[in-house]
């Protein structure tokens, strides 16, 4: 039995809902070498996502700590260090991948120098990107001065305006920093000791911040190491466009100052630090506001001046126009036909011409019934609803092509465009990873495979002779077999291949998904077997669409309906709650132990379930019916269901 003093390592990981990532990371951790006595904690801040069912079943040697609720970063972290036999921590997220001597080198950096109190290492995100909060300054005021007006990303060479992330000093080169980032962060139990655990105040971001500057202010050194690289994916909670994280980082900020600096000294950080904040939102904010609406203006607003100068054509031909027509029925036209399209699918990417002639049949189909219906002084032309149709599929392949010619990474332009995989690995993981590939995807061109033997040692076939060998530019994604590389020769490959369009994932041994990130602004995307269709986008609106007309038959329907139900005012609140989208007249059941199989997408919670039976079943059963629900998904799944049980529509949820 190993004794406290034999521990050389304690890992910590603090994890919220991301199962995939947490076990990509564990299996990194446990491929490490050159450390003996390792100990892992994993503290589970109350995930929905099956996280603690899969530790427990498949890292078993890891110390489990699970949150009824989410407790905060920091919090976490102190549970882990309180209970920590280690010589030397490391906290470490969940989102990330070490190399296999990673923690070797990061031990033997402590020994060299007794000074050393933090160690961070070079990180890079799912595109082999290096992050710059690998290595910080202190933010003082001057420097969050800097950093908000842009000075920094102006002159990222110059030591006065660069200092916030010190990108003045190489990223290959191992410096001594003032701040270390929380997603790695080596750390002495002594200096802990010395100095305290992690300032509970801070719930997310700026701990890290608070830590190094208290291990500088009792005579240690904070270190970044160059010599080794990690995977650092980074989701929508880091993402730097996003007003929330303007707010939390910045408020995080403001606990800082008030705690280390002086009165004066933090009233002008913070008024910098609030000036930043209003201009980071704001510009956030414009951002989305552009990139949402512009497309979508540009779109409508040609579209519909296109309809009024068809108008004006019939005109010449001296038909007449009602002004209600002209004003309000023409723009309608065009809405319905965007709806239409929007529920097809015409709108994601890739844009598929198909998809666009489906979605404006079926809005030109049902113009026509409603045309039909309308008195006989406002049936002007159905030659003009016919015309206008036409109008909306050319004007719409030209807006595509517009948008492809101009913005070629933005338009999703590509008629018959299907993703094309290459795969480096061993011939049976080629092959066990293609498979789960044509499991999850219809979208699949083609999946080629480099088999190792055939490029390691990398004296006989090096990473620039593969891309010299490997027309790299007929792919869209490299999938890397972990069974078959170390988590270094991914590493090396992804920071190495300078592909700026090639996205990078790893398929673990034996797992059930393929994780990757594409970017830092991205979140991390997963392939898994068994894939559901109602994760598609289609299908969600489709979806939300039946949630809506069915609550509106409902709602008109009323004075009659009103009758089959027990509890009215149930039924009555239902509706109304589906109505604004705080439940769904279907979902999954619940298991009563708060906690779902991870290869469920999100959804509000159902009136009904799937399960039609009111006898009582096994939590196997229940888990199955919801991933065959998920799994089959068509809107007529939920009508079904709602006919079947149309009398259960008044209960709670």
């Amino acid at each position: 039995m190993k004794s406290k003093q034999d521990i050389t390592l304690t890992v910590i990981i603090v994890n919220y809902n991301v199962a995939y990532f947490l076990e990509q990371c564990l299996l990194s951790v446990f491929n490490s070498r050159g450390i003996e006595q390792i100990e892992v904690f994993v503290v589970d801040n109350r995930s929905s996502d099956g996280s603690v069912a899969m530790v427990q079943e498949k890292f078993p040697q890891v110390n489990l700590i699970v949150n009824q609720e989410n407790v905060g970063f920091s919090k976490a972290n102190n549970q882990g260090i309180k209970l920590a036999d280690g010589k030397y921590i490391v906290l470490l997220n969940p989102d990330t991948v070490v190399e296999e001597h990673t923690f070797e080198k990061t031990i033997s950096a402590f020994d060299a120098d007794e000074q050393r109190g933090g160690i961070g290492v070079r990180m890079v995100d799912g595109k082999g990107t290096f992050l710059p909060e690998s290595k910080r300054g202190l933010p003082t005021p001057m420097v969050a001065f800097y950093k908000v007006f842009g000075l920094s990303r102006l002159f990222p060479k110059s030591s006065r305006f660069g200092r916030y992330h010190l990108t003045y000093l190489s990223e290959f080169e191992t410096h001594e920093v003032d701040v270390l980032s929380g997603a790695y962060m080596g750390l002495r139990q002594e200096v802990l000791n010395k100095i305290g655990l992690l300032d509970e105040a801070f719930f997310m971001y700026g701990e890290d911040i608070d830590l190094s500057y208290r291990i500088q202010k009792a005579g240690y050194k904070n270190l970044y190491l160059a010599d080794t690289t990690i995977i650092h994916y980074k989701g929508e909670s880091t993402k730097k466009s996003s007003v929330n994280y303007v707010f939390v980082f910045y408020r995080a900020m403001i606990i800082f100052a008030r705690k280390h600096f002086s009165q004066n000294y933090a009233l002008l950080f913070s008024l910098f630090i609030h000036l930043g904040i209003y201009i980071r939102a704001s510009l956030a904010v414009s951002k989305r506001v552009v990139n949402y609406t512009f497309p979508i203006l540009w779109n409508v607003g040609v579209g519909i001046l296109g309809l009024y100068g068809l108008a004006e054509l019939w005109k010449s031909n001296e038909i007449a126009f009602p002004s209600i027509v002209y004003y309000a029925m023409i723009p309608s036209y065009w809405i319905i036909w965007s709806l239409t399209n929007l529920m097809t699918g015409t709108y994601d990417p890739p844009f598929k011409p198909m998809k666009l002639l489906k979605g404006t049949l079926i809005g030109t189909t049902l113009i026509l019934i409603a045309y039909a219906l309308l008195p006989k002084d406002l049936q002007f032309s159905r030659l003009f609803i016919l015309g206008g149709a036409l109008w909306f599929l050319s004007w719409n392949l030209i807006d595509r092509l517009i948008r492809f010619l101009i913005f070629k990474q933005s338009s999703g332009w590509n008629p018959s465009r299907k993703k094309r995989f290459l795969i480096i690995g061993e011939e049976s993981e080629f092959k066990r990873i293609k498979l789960l590939l044509l499991q999850h995807m219809n979208e699949v061109a083609y999946v080629h495979g480099t088999y190792i033997r055939d490029v390691y040692p990398e004296a006989r076939y090096s990473v620039k002779e593969f891309e010299h060998r490997t027309n790299l530019n007929l792919y869209d994604e490299l999938i890397f077999s972990a069974k078959d590389l170390s988590a270094y020769q991914i590493i090396h490959w992804m920071t190495t291949i300078k592909s700026t369009h090639l996205d990078f994932k790893i398929a673990q041994p034996d797992a059930d998904f393929i994780i990757g990130s594409n970017s830092i602004d991205t979140s991390g995307e997963t392939y898994r077997i068994n894939i559901n269709k109602l994760s598609r986008p289609e299908n969600l609106r489709s979806k939300r669409f039946f949630d809506l007309t069915f609550s509106l038959l409902l709602i008109a329907s009323l004075p009659i309906s009103i009758w089959f139900f027990q509890h009215k005012i149930g039924v009555l609140k239902n509706i109304l709650k589906v109505f604004i989208g705080k439940l769904t007249w279907v979902g999954f059941i619940d298991t009563t132990d708060g906690f779902k199989d991870p290869q469920l997408p999100a959804l509000t919670p159902g009136v009904l379930t799937p399960n039609l039976s009111s006898a009582a079943a096994d939590r196997g059963l229940l888990d199955k019916l919801n991933i065959l629900y998920a799994r089959d998904y068509t809107v007529l799944t939920d009508v079904q269901i709602v006919l079947t049980s149309f009398r259960k529509l008044d209960q709670q949820s």
